[in-house]
């Protein structure tokens, strides 16, 4: 059965960051690809800090052009909102019984992932891949979990708040995201 990684996210923008983790769990894990679930809604995320979901879908497929086994997944823009990751998960495997779907999310996630819904259905029947972020170490009742792989992803310091801010305060974001989705955040003036 091939393995396809779900890495979720608001994409708010998308950036090199996400490229990199995207690019180690297809390149370098033993999923066969990855797809970029854009989420319209995280229901742990303040909604009015995200911009419409069809401009962060249209730069996740411009910062994807040239990727391989990389791909986006709107999914869970026909799905009731705020969107869980266990109803994507169930909806998906209905869609695609062929795949075996394993989740990918930082350690951030990880730490959170108890006030998830119904989060130990998620823990039974999914493998998770988890990459490393800055000041969330994996909690010690889950590091040795069967479901959860820790991986040597390169860490990435920087979000997409960051970014935000960045375009919010006139400071220059090249090489942060690709020069595709830095046109298309200037041209719709965006995050400013």
């Amino acid at each position: 059965m091939p393995k396809t990684g779900l890495f979720f996210g608001s994409f708010n923008p998308i950036h090199t960051g996400h490229l990199i983790i995207a690019n180690y769990m297809a390149n370098h894990t033993d999923l066969d690809e990855v797809w970029l679930v854009v989420s319209p809604h995280n229901p742990l995320k303040k909604k009015d800090t995200i911009i419409n979901m069809y401009d962060r879908l249209e730069m996740v497929n411009l910062a994807l052009e040239h990727a391989e086994n990389i791909r986006s997944s709107t999914i869970e823009f026909s799905l009731p909102q705020p969107s869980y990751t266990i109803d994507t998960l169930i909806n998906l495997r209905e869609k695609h019984p062929e795949k075996q779907f394993v989740l990918i999310m930082g350690s951030d996630n990880l730490v959170s992932l108890k006030k998830w819904k119904n989060y130990e259905i998620i823990l039974r029947d999914y493998q998770i891949l988890v990459y490393p972020r800055p000041d969330y170490p994996v909690p010690p009742e889950l590091e040795n979990h069967p479901a959860i792989t820790i991986t040597d992803t390169p860490l990435m310091e920087f979000s997409s708040t960051f970014i935000r801010d960045a375009v919010k305060n006139g400071k220059n974001i090249r090489y942060f995201v690709p020069d595709s989705v830095l046109a298309f955040i200037e041209n719709k003036g965006l995050y400013r």
